[in-house]
Formats: C-alpha cells, structure tokens, sequence
C-alpha cells in the first residue's frame, strides 16, 4: 500500500512539469507582428519596443479617451494639469471682489497686549448726574406734556409741582407763611421790650432764633411755591436718565422724584475673576463691546482713564472691580452691560490680524489668503488671545501674508461652490 501511494505522487509531478514546460514554449512562440495585424498596434501609442523590453507605457489612460478615425477630441488635458496644480485655490476676480467689498490686509508682526476678557457695566460718573428730591409733601403734578425719560433739560428749568392744597395739613406754603407773619410780630414785640429790660436776655434770644428759622422756611417754600404748588427744578443741564414718580402720585419729603444726567463722561466697571489678581497692577486701558452695538470701543481712542481696581472681594461678589472713566463721545448708554477687554502687558513682533478674518468650521480655525490677484487659498491657523478688534495668530501664518480682512463670507461660499464635481463630456 505504501508504494503504491508513493507512485501516485511522482506520477503527479512528472505532469506538473510537463505543464509548466508547455506554457513557457507558448509564450516563446507569442508573435507580436500577428498582434498588430489582429489591431495590437504599439506604434499608434507613439512608442516601439526592442526585443524583450517591457512596456510602461499606460494603455489603459488611453482606452478611456478612444476615439473612432478623424474624430477629434474636446477632452482639454492642459487643464486638467492645471487643475491639479491649483485644486486649492479659489478664483474670485477684482470685479466680483470689488461688488463684494472684499479687503485685504498684509500681515506684519506688531504690539500686541495681554488681555484679560471679562464682563462689566456702563455707569455714570461722579458728578455727572443728581437725584433730584421731594422738597415738601403732596400730590405731583408735571409741568411738560411729555415728561419721559431721554428728554433734555436745562438747568434751572422747573419739571414738576408738588401741591398739597387738598390735603388734610394743608398746603406748607400757607402754614409757613403764617408761622414767619406771627414769629416776626413776637420778635418786634421782645425787641421793644428788651431795651427797658422788661425780658430777660435768654427769652430774648430763643424768640429771635424762632423769628429766624421761620423766615428761612418762609423765604425757601416761597421761592418755589406758584399757583400749581411747589415747583421742582433741575440743577443742572441734561437729560432725564429715570422718571421714578408718575403724575397724580403723593409722595413724602425728600423722596426721589426722577434722575438726570449729563451723560459727558461715563465709568467703566470691570468685573475681574480673583485669579487675575496678580495682573491687575499691570493693566493700562481696555476695550469694550456693547450688545447692541458692533464696535468694539477703545478706551484710549475716548480719553479714557484707569481710575482704580479693588484690593479685596466681598462675601456677596466673588470679583475684583477694576474702574476705568471716559468720555462719552459714541452711543454709549449708561447702565448697560458690556464685554470687556482689559489691556496689560505690551508684547512685540505678535503676529495678529483683524476678527473679522477668522472663520470657524467644526472647532478648526481658517483664514484665507491671497496668492493672485484672482484667486485666493484657504489656510488653517491656531488663533490665541483677541483684544475685541484683532486675535493673536500662534502658527499659519507669516509676514507679508494677505490675508482677507473683509468679505470673508463671500469666499467661503466661492469656496464651496468650487467643490462642487463637474461632468466630464466631450
């Protein structure tokens, strides 16, 4: 049994060679002559072979573009080497740009500071703005048709009357009067009799001193008082920032009535996390952005000035204020809370370029460059701190880059119309 097993196997193997003999003999015997005239024909591919030389050349390529006798072909193979060669960039000529207000700017290393970003609040400053109060008690009345807040004023202008004719104590004008007409007529009467020394001197002197506090209320109530009432005026020249009463109400002696402002100079109040403590004492200006108001204001452009910063926190606020003042020359309209930029150390050669150039797409940050006149790339780029107008760029880009400023939007969609695949026809 065991021979015979192994017959089987040298018999199998004496064929396999056989086989393998054959094949090679037939691949001697191949003529490429005869595969010419069958329509193999290697000179129309421009190239000849010598004997046993193996051919590069790719057919295949060729077979995609086969064209039957005197047919001409449309296929444009120039460009498409360009187009390789420019996959990336994005054509946009001047004229498009111009209709789109495109902008470039050409990056140059320069000053950038650190900068603190925060929040805080618009108030006004000392002095600028008075609470004016309740001078006697009574029901208001307003003198102006249209008393509302932002309407302006002028100094000494009288805003409202305060009567209190139709009160149970009467009305204060006619009290006063009465208490001076009989504090004055006590008063002549000790002045008769203090010559003869018919009073004592301390009697005396309290019916003067009574004879005078009833004049200074006299003359003070009657200075204001008028047909309506009590009239109420502004001390200084503005405008009405809060109305805090409405026509018809009672109020008391020395209640606010309504605020007025000048709205010339303006405090800026920084909320500051305790762990920029240590950076407090370096920082010099600011930058803030109100939220219905694009622009970004520079404290230094408003004759702005650092006026303090806190030295400790409160159980109640667990943020250090730091107090710039400015001059109000934009919009700015005081109680409103704004995002801040605090401004610190200065740092040279940063490279930085405007907001407005960055575009965000799914975490990843990208400008876009301008390599012609046009046409422009998309590049990527790690942003770092931003003061509000301009961001510190880490890496992506280096000097006398153009970089697009304005309009980016309209590239970005130029960009996405671009990848869009277009047929091949011929």
């Amino acid at each position: 049994m065991k021979q015979y097993i192994i017959y089987i196997a040298c018999l199998l193997a004496i064929l396999w060679g056989c086989n393998s003999k054959q094949k090679t003999d037939d691949h001697t015997g191949h003529n490429h002559t005869e595969e010419s005239n069958a329509g193999h024909d290697h000179s129309k591919d421009g190239h000849t072979h010598a004997d046993g030389e193996e051919c590069s050349h790719n057919h295949e390529h060729e077979a995609e573009h086969n064209h039957a006798p005197g047919e001409t072909c449309d296929h444009d193979h120039s460009t498409e080497n360009v187009s390789a060669e420019h996959g990336d960039e994005i054509m946009f000529n001047p004229e498009q740009a111009k209709s789109a207000g495109l902008e470039t700017v050409t990056v140059q290393p320069s000053t950038f500071y650190q900068v603190i970003k925060t929040s805080g609040q618009i108030l006004s400053a000392q002095g600028d703005e008075v609470t004016i109060s309740a001078t006697s008690s009574g029901i208001v009345s307003f003198n102006k048709p249209s008393l509302n807040e932002g309407l302006a004023v002028k100094g000494g202008e009288s805003l409202l009357s305060i009567s209190s004719r139709n009160i149970v104590d009467g009305d204060p004008a006619v009290r006063a009067k009465s208490t001076y007409d009989i504090a004055q007529r006590e008063f002549q009467r000790a002045e008769s009799l203090i010559g003869d020394k018919l009073i004592a001197e301390k009697e005396y002197n309290e019916i003067k001193l009574n004879y005078e506090n009833a004049k200074v209320a006299y003359q003070a109530i009657a200075q204001r008082s008028t047909a309506r009432g009590v009239g109420i005026s502004t001390p200084i020249t503005g405008f009405i920032k809060t109305k805090l009463v409405n026509e018809g109400q009672y109020v008391e002696v020395g209640q606010a009535l309504m605020t007025v402002t000048q709205n010339r100079k303006l405090q800026l109040r920084a909320d500051v996390s305790e762990r920029y403590y240590k950076d407090l004492g370096n920082i010099t200006s600011a930058n803030f952005k109100t939220p219905y108001d694009k622009t970004v204001y520079t404290l230094a452009n408003l004759n702005g000035r650092l006026v303090s910063y806190g030295k400790s926190s409160s159980n109640q606020e667990y943020y250090i204020p730091v107090n710039f003042e400015f001059d109000n020359i934009g919009q700015v309209i005081s109680g409103s809370y704004v995002e801040i930029y605090l401004l610190g150390q200065s740092r040279n050669n940063v490279i930085s370029i405007p907001v407005s150039s960055l575009v965000e797409e799914q975490g990843l940050y990208f400008v876009y460059l301008q390599v012609h006149e046009d046409a422009y790339k998309k590049q990527e780029v790690t942003p770092g701190t931003s003061d509000g107008s301009n961001i510190e760029i880490l890496s992506g880009l280096k000097k006398g880059d153009k970089v697009v400023s304005k309009g980016t939007y309209h590239v970005k969609l130029a960009s996405a119309s671009a990848s869009i695949p277009h047929a091949h026809e011929h």
